[in-house]
């Protein structure tokens, strides 16, 4: 008995199924928390080393600007490499920062070592083995782009410079509104912001779509950047509620225009699928194939 098609490119459902759940970005524990708690051993170098003499301070001094460096670098490093996991186009970290993390660990280390009398070839080989250590524990940067099969690598590289550009546009947005400490305006954002990731995610399937969507991942993200600088700016100085309706009012007009553009280019998938389709069954039927008989079966 012939079964009639229901997927998700099906005309008859596609009015009635159910939306797919813009990514959030989630407010939990950033990706570069792990590299906090080594903040802490540049700082205790530099105590406990106060009263060992001004050599034995200022090596001190040196080591643990090392130490904190490299702490800094791999926080960075955490982040970069979390951002890169969870696109489907992406191009490398520029700046290897967990590597030069590793080493800066381990020079800082030695210089730890070496402040604390254990000699050269002693210092030298606790550096060794704090590199290796942190290398195990943090792994290395990823060291290669990461791409979509049946897409050329010109147009990937175009996807990828946009949608780093959309991501930049969308995080100084978030940092912006954070330094005011609203919970409720956090949570507006962040709605719009997910409805902007979902196009980003649409773009990044399917890199054709990039035309269509440039100018709202480019220029109105960077519109709405800088409108938030400025609305956060006038906020912070006298509360004005009118300001902060207008903004809200901004963002309802950007989520629903992007939201729109998305459903289209959504739409305009299922339109080249439908034609696909439907040129491979005039190739089966000029081949001898009649489909429609074998679905009455």
């Amino acid at each position: 008995m012939a079964q009639r098609y229901g997927g998700k490119y099906s005309p008859d459902n596609a009015a009635h199924a159910p939306q797919p759940k813009a990514p959030r970005k989630s407010r939990g524990k950033p990706a570069g928390a792990r590299a906090r708690p080594l903040y802490l051993p540049g700082l205790i170098l530099v105590v406990t080393s106060l009263g060992g003499g001004p050599v034995t301070l200022v090596t001190a001094l040196v080591g643990g600007a090392v130490l904190t460096l490299a702490a800094w670098l791999l926080q960075e490093g955490l982040e970069a490499e979390a951002a890169y996991n969870e696109r489907k186009v992406a191009r490398r970290p520029a700046v290897p920062r967990k590597m030069l993390a590793s080493a800066l660990t381990g020079i800082g280390v030695s210089i730890a070592a070496y402040a604390g009398d254990s000699g050269i070839v002693g210092s030298a080989l606790y550096g060794i083995a704090a590199l290796a250590l942190h290398v195990v524990t943090f792994g290395i940067d990823p060291l290669t782009n990461k791409r979509m099969e049946g897409v050329d690598t010109f147009q990937q590289d175009r996807v990828a410079r946009v949608v780093d550009e959309a991501e930049a546009h969308l995080g100084a947005m978030s940092r912006q509104v954070e330094t005011l400490g609203d919970r409720r305006l956090n949570a507006r954002v962040d709605s719009f912001q997910a409805i902007a990731r979902r196009m980003i995610r649409t773009v990044e399937e399917d890199p054709r779509d990039l035309t269509g969507a440039r100018k709202y991942l480019g220029v109105y993200l960077m519109g709405a950047r800088d409108a938030t600088v400025k609305f956060v700016d006038l906020y912070r100085r006298n509360k004005d509620a009118e300001a902060r309706a207008a903004y809200e009012a901004l963002l309802d007009d950007l989520e629903k225009n992007f939201a729109a553009r998305t459903e289209r280019m959504m739409l305009d998938d299922r339109s080249d699928m439908d034609i696909e389709i439907n040129v491979l069954r005039d190739r089966l039927k000029r081949e001898g194939v009649h489909l429609s008989n074998r679905e009455e079966k």
